[in-house]
């Protein structure tokens, strides 16, 4: 008994076990369980920044709030409930994964009606998917190019962003696997390098470097 003083009373290791000091071992006292707790604490804060970098950008060139907005790859939908509340009319998220529609649809305020999420493959969008001012992706298409196999999907994915964003339309990218440069040959066919966003900077070495790219594309033809 703990004596009723609340204290938590300690696992006991099965008989047999080395560890003679009662404790069986623990996730929380491994180097990798700290490094993925680091590596989603990070993630967590790009995530937070990029998205307000993103809508500071949005204000910045006074993009119209009557612009259609299709987010790729929604997630948890949390950027599209920024921009509803700033007004913007016409928002879409999509994401090939029905939970994730779910999850978004969860976390979306009630009377933010200008928010739609629908359940697509953008590698295959349909045909009400056009005409888009400006487009997002925060790692759709990372995920795509991580495939080694996937040569075809990232030119198809090239192409739904041709067909899903009109002429002069906007793409912004996020990206923790390729370089602004990697970024650049990949976007720069049929559009155009618009503005780099501000992206958290590391030195090693005394030479200082982006661990995560994000740029502005903007369509031409």
């Amino acid at each position: 008994s703990d004596g009723g003083g609340g204290a938590a009373v300690a696992v006991q290791s099965a008989e047999g076990s080395p560890w003679d000091d009662g404790f069986v071992p623990s996730a929380l006292g491994t180097r990798e369980h700290w490094d993925a707790v680091c590596e989603r604490e990070l993630l967590t804060w790009i995530y937070r920044k990029n998205l307000v970098w993103r809508i500071r950008w949005m204000w910045k060139h006074k993009i119209s709030l009557e612009a259609s907005v299709l987010d790729i790859g929604t997630g948890n939908a949390v950027f599209l409930v920024e921009l509803g509340k700033v007004g913007f009319p016409n928002i879409i998220g999509i994401d090939s994964s029905p939970p994730a529609i779910q999850l978004s649809g969860s976390i979306i305020e009630k009377g933010l009606s200008n928010i739609r999420l629908k359940v697509e493959d953008f590698l295959n969008p349909s045909t009400k998917l056009s005409g888009f001012h400006i487009c997002i992706d925060k790692g759709t298409s990372d995920a795509i190019s991580l495939n080694p196999d996937n040569a075809a999907e990232k030119r198809q994915y090239g192409r739904s962003l041709s067909r899903v964003l009109r002429v002069k339309g906007f793409f912004l990218i996020t990206s923790c696997n390729w370089t602004k440069e990697g970024l650049l040959n990949e976007f720069s066919e049929g559009s155009e390098f618009f503005k780099e966003l501000p992206t958290p900077t590391f030195i090693f070495g005394g030479r200082s470097g982006n661990s995560v790219a994000a740029l502005v594309f903007q369509k031409t033809h």
